[in-house]
């Protein structure tokens, strides 16, 4: 598996922000490497859960900011983020009731889910943030 790579491109020049982003892209690396490498299904589990959970508390974060600084795409923003967790939620259901495990086509899903949202209503909400905070 090639490792997702934090770079420029994946700033939104809004450092708080980014420190959250670097922290899910560093989940995210563990959860693939563990997949390719068939660790176990306990730990595979223990990491997608708290990728889970880490995207929940970022997204709390950013929808906090939004408020604070009254962000007018807070409601499309906010129910992206809404999607993309339940999406998420979905997939780690069905996996635990098939008794299947994440595949690499999975990862390949979660790693268009993070980089999808953060290329695009990140962008925008870094460029607002970037100018008002």
């Amino acid at each position: 598996m090639k490792d997702l790579v934090w770079d420029n491109t994946l700033s939104v020049q809004v450092s708080e922000i980014d420190e959250d982003h670097r922290r899910l892209v560093d989940l995210f690396n563990l959860l693939g490497h563990a997949v390719e490498e068939d660790a176990s299904p306990e730990y595979i589990d223990a990491l997608l859960e708290e990728l889970i959970a880490c995207t929940q508390w970022h997204f709390r974060h950013e929808e906090r900011l939004m408020v604070q600084y009254a962000y007018e795409g807070l409601d499309e923003h906010r129910a992206e983020h809404d999607e993309l967790v339940q999406s998420v939620k979905e997939l780690q259901t069905q996996r635990r009731q098939e008794g299947a495990r994440i595949s690499m086509e999975d990862i390949e899903f979660l790693e268009h889910w993070l980089t999808g949202h953060i290329l695009g209503l990140d962008m925008d909400l870094g460029a607002f943030l970037s100018e008002v905070m």
